[in-house]
């Protein structure tokens, strides 16, 4: 039987976090990442894991407290649903996501939901995994898609109008990313001595509030790239992809 750890104030400093386990670069994102958790965690943020040394992960919390620009009223809202390497195909995510599914009843929710994509992207999950589960499609902007789980028959939710511009006014090419992922902050770090060196003009957006993430220009969970004016990809960068990227 799998044994699962959910994250709490008490526990949060000695359990690691899953992604970027063991990498010394990537430590001050785990740490700004756990410090996030830490204040969501007053908001009912759910971080569960296998308890194991790997990628394998839930975490959610109630879309109106959530970091993206979608609103609804009494959902949950999936940010990620991680299995990786070895422990796939064992029924973990089923297990994981089964969890999330009846916390969420339990808490007299309408539904759950998360964002998915058509075609595969990065930091999404698989949208035939959720459609097994009864999940469905309850609104979109070009590929991405919001899936919801209903219980009741509330409202579904939907993304909010400012995320459906995928533009924004600067045309040098622009980065929106928050401490949501572990792996973001030492790219950001990358990516600006990257341009120092090239003489590029690079701009970052910090997401560090509701607020700004509700109000985000694109679909957001904790990076988005911008060229030209318009929205390129939810791909976290690093130095080589950036350069490939210009070219």
């Amino acid at each position: 039987m799998n044994e699962y750890i959910n994250l709490t104030a008490d526990n949060i400093n000695e359990e690691h976090i899953c992604c970027a386990i063991g990498d010394p670069k990537h430590q001050d994102g785990v740490d700004r990442k756990k410090e996030w958790i830490k204040e969501k965690l007053k908001d009912g943020h759910v971080f569960r894991k296998l308890n194991a040394r790997g990628k394998i992960f839930i975490e959610y919390e109630p879309l109106e407290t959530s970091w993206v620009p979608i609103s609804g009223k009494n959902y949950e809202y999936i940010y990620c649903l991680w299995v990786a390497g070895s422990f796939k195909d064992k029924g973990i995510g089923k297990e994981l996501l089964e969890y999330s599914i009846n916390d969420s009843k339990e808490k007299g929710k309408s539904g759950i939901c998360t964002l998915v994509s058509k075609k595969k992207k990065p930091f999404l999950g698989e949208k035939k995994f959720f459609e097994h589960f009864g999940f469905k499609v309850v609104d979109n902007i070009g590929d991405y898609e919001l899936l919801a789980l209903q219980f009741d028959d509330t409202d579904t939710p939907k993304f909010n109008e400012t995320a459906r511009n995928m533009k924004i006014d600067n045309k040098d090419f622009t980065i929106y990313y928050s401490n949501e992922c572990p792996y973001v902050e030492y790219e950001v770090k990358e990516l600006t001595d990257f341009a120092q060196e090239k003489h590029i003009k690079l701009n970052f957006v910090k997401i560090d509030s509701l607020e700004k993430a509700k109000k985000a220009p694109c679909i957001f969970n904790n990076w988005a790239n911008f060229y030209k004016g318009e929205f390129i990809s939810n791909t976290i960068l690093n130095a080589n992809a950036l350069e490939k990227l210009l070219k």
